[in-house]
């Protein structure tokens, strides 16, 4: 089921990079204009050119800006901003994404006060929910939280430096403890930790031979 799920969205992630290239904005009337907006709204040319940015309301210290990448008049991508001079756009803050085009955000994007990317989270089996989250600094990842049954819980973690995977932590059995480490140099396994017990500490410890595959994939 997680071969298809994955399989699934990568299928998924194919089609909405394809549909990026012609990313285009989209306009949803609100306030006194409705009517007058959604009379013009079927005469519209989606094209980006011509359109003005939609700002968002609801949040006075924020614009955020609709595009349709399938031409449904519906909207895949929201791009948040702080409001900055003139009303104008300041950095970007927030970015969500709905990639299967079924009116439900998959990917979350995080940004700090200088638009660098902090934090992404995704829903890999499209139920609503996180599965995975990204942890950037300095626009490099750092970590990564996966939830490899969908139960809502991460129980695999990834650590990198410098773009390289550096350990891996897992919760094998559920219960919300560590119970398996893997410990990398330059890439390669280097050793295995396991608890036992169940009490969260490592009990053995096992040197990772060289040509032997990594159980954690």
């Amino acid at each position: 089921m997680q071969f298809f799920k994955a399989c699934l969205l990568t299928c998924t992630l194919l089609l909405f990079v394809a549909c990026a290239g012609q990313e285009k904005k989209d306009i949803y009337p609100s306030g006194e204009e409705d009517q007058k907006n959604t009379e013009k709204l079927g005469k519209l040319n989606l094209d980006l050119d011509n359109l003005d940015e939609q700002k968002d309301t609801i949040n006075p210290n924020q614009i955020v800006q609709k595009f349709d990448l399938n031409h449904d008049t519906r909207a895949d991508v929201w791009k948040y901003f702080l409001k900055g001079s003139d009303n104008e756009p300041g950095p970007l803050v927030r970015k969500e994404l709905d990639i299967n085009f079924d009116g439900k955000i998959d990917i979350w994007k995080y940004y700090n006060s200088d638009s660098q990317l902090q934090k992404e989270s995704m829903d890999l089996d499209f139920d609503g929910h996180v599965d995975a989250t990204n942890f950037y600094q300095n626009d490099m990842l750092f970590k990564k939280e996966i939830d490899l049954n969908f139960d809502e819980t991460p129980d695999l973690f990834k650590y990198y430096e410098k773009g390289k995977i550096i350990r891996k932590e897992r919760d094998t059995d559920g219960n919300g403890k560590i119970d398996y480490w893997e410990y990398f140099d330059n890439g390669e396994i280097e050793r295995i930790g396991i608890d036992t017990d169940g009490d969260g500490q490592i009990d053995n410890w096992h040197k990772q031979k060289k040509d032997e595959s990594d159980p954690a994939k």
